[in-house]
């Protein structure tokens, strides 16, 4: 088990955490939840101990174990890819080391043999004759090729970093797994593979994810991070919002009796004070009057944009023509002869493990980027928005306002207007005259969404549109993307999203579509199960 004791912490003259008092306990996974900002990571590493919080402390049993995904992708640069996971294990590895020197000693000591021997007890005690082919099996399931694993990690592609990372903070069964955000820059098929491995973890898990899928599947508890106070709900992602959501209302319905329970007191006392035959009455309703009580409702950190595509001119049937379309990057063929036709009313996720044939796809669609060979044709009817998934072209070096940023990228010029969209995504006040290039991820893409909203395509193209965001802004591009009426081309590993709005799934393999079809996401995944022989 792992609890805090009155933990609390500001940054300058933020508070983010005060008096937090909670436990973890084994067998459960705990997503821990709350808006950007919250201090979700800053408490995980509390709890790894990275950070000392100004009042507290984090409570660990000595003999137990705890591993955390590492966020430093360059850390292990110079180790191979099997030695980087079998690292996650410290005490294991230590005793490896160990090992493995004494062994290569030229004069090997009868003291060396008596120290030999206690490290081979303890390498069998911790599993060590088993260690690299779980840690081999965990690559595997990971997609990282067994072609790899002795290459170094400085050889491997940022995506497969990733991937060795949360192989190494998973290996040899640690009793407590902290891990931050696991599902960046994982394909389908890893993350799949991650969530079946949760699911059968018995010990503690404490998870920060944005993919409210992921959460549904894994957590069995919610921790929730709001009014700078952390509490345990049991459930999934979808019960916490539910209960939530009834325990707002419940306190609103409260609030809303007592306070017409107040009116009719104050009404009778005004009217009957005065009176000497009823000021005992009166009286009595004054008391009543003091007894009643009203529930505090907060103010919480959690804010949900508003995200809504409204087409300039309606579309017609001729979307979209893909006739032999090629290209190469750096000399690597990256899409192979690709044909196919988009219709009034599609909504198309495109899948693939490799996530740069995609992006450069869609970059050829948008017309950022040409083809090597083939033609795309867009209907006479199409005005299109694309969203990319790299946005710094429109950012760096901008030193705009916000307001001044978003006008160019509209018809209408008026300030109380531009200001109008930007509150729609959360930037009110002072925040609509930020300068653009010192914006975080997630307000880029919020501002990128309102020129989106701003330009009335009927066609939109988006790589990865909920990178960078909280759940409550990629609920809100969730319910936006489903509401439009026009067609969609999209990249996305959030399966929620997926499933609700696409209609039709292309998969890219090996720079070829290798399936196409109008089917949900949940369908395809189904078709795509390994059968048993």
């Amino acid at each position: 088990m792992i609890s805090t004791s009155n933990v609390s912490l500001r940054f300058g003259g933020k508070k983010l955490f005060e008096d937090v008092n909670v436990k973890f306990t084994p067998g459960n996974c705990y997503g821990l939840i709350g808006a950007n900002g919250a201090g979700k990571s800053t408490f995980l590493k509390i709890l790894a101990k990275e950070i000392e919080p100004n009042t507290g402390e984090v409570l660990i049993p000595a003999d137990l174990r705890l591993s955390v995904l590492k966020q430093d992708h360059y850390a292990f640069d110079e180790h191979t890819v099997l030695k980087t996971v079998l690292m996650g294990n410290s005490r294991l590895f230590q005793v490896m080391e160990e090992k493995d020197s004494l062994y290569a000693k030229p004069d090997f000591s009868e003291e060396d043999g008596l120290r030999a021997s206690e490290l081979e007890g303890l390498f069998a005690e911790l599993n060590g004759w088993e260690a690299e082919s779980e840690a081999a099996t965990m690559l595997a399931g990971l997609g990282i090729e067994e072609s790899l694993h002795q290459k170094t990690m400085k050889e491997l592609v940022g995506g497969d970093k990733v991937k060795v990372l949360l192989a190494q903070a998973l290996f040899g069964q640690p009793d407590i797994l902290l891990l931050d955000e696991p599902t960046n820059h994982l394909d389908i098929y890893a993350i799949q593979w991650l969530e079946e491995f949760l699911l059968n973890f018995q010990n503690t898990v404490i998870v920060i994810s944005h993919d409210r899928h992921f959460l549904n599947k894994v957590c069995t508890h919610m921790a929730d991070i709001d009014f700078c106070k952390i509490t345990n709900y049991s459930g999934n992602y979808d019960f916490w919002c539910q209960a939530r959501e009834l325990n707002q209302r419940l306190l609103s319905d409260q609030n809303k009796k007592s306070a017409a329970k107040a009116e009719e007191l104050k009404a009778f006392i005004q009217r009957f004070s005065a009176n000497a035959s009823k000021s005992r009455q009166a009286s009595s309703r004054f008391k009543q009057l003091e007894k009643l009580e009203f529930n505090d409702m907060p103010v919480s950190s959690r804010k949900q944009p508003f995200i809504g595509f409204e087409m300039k001119r309606e579309l017609g049937n001729d979307v979209l023509l893909v006739e032999g379309l090629s290209k190469s990057v750096d000399g690597r063929p990256l899409l192979r002869d690709i044909h196919f036709r988009v219709n009034r009313g599609d909504k198309i996720v495109l899948l693939g493990r490799d996530d740069l044939a995609k992006t450069v796809l869609l970059d050829i669609l948008a017309g950022e980027k040409e083809a090597d060979g083939g033609k795309c044709a867009w209907g006479i009817t199409t005005l299109r928005s694309y969203f990319p998934t790299d946005n710094s072209a429109y950012f760096d070096g901008n030193t705009e306002s916000l307001v001044d940023w978003l006008r160019q990228y509209s018809t209408e010029k008026d300030e109380s207007f531009i200001r109008g969209f930007l509150g729609k995504m959360l930037f009110s006040g002072s925040d609509a005259l930020k300068q653009a290039n010192v914006l975080s991820g997630g307000e880029k893409v919020r501002c990128l969404f309102s020129k989106m909203m701003l330009s009335g395509a009927n066609v939109l193209l988006l790589d990865g549109p909920t990178s960078h965001l909280d759940l409550e802004s990629i609920t809100a591009v969730n319910e936006g993307l489903s509401r439009f009426k026009g067609s969609v081309i999209f990249t996305s590993h959030d399966h929620e999203l997926v499933q609700t709005v696409a209609n039709r799934v292309i998969e890219i393999e090996d720079g070829r579509i290798v399936y196409d079809n109008h089917i949900t996401y949940d369908e395809y995944l189904e078709l795509k199960k390994p059968r048993a022989k």
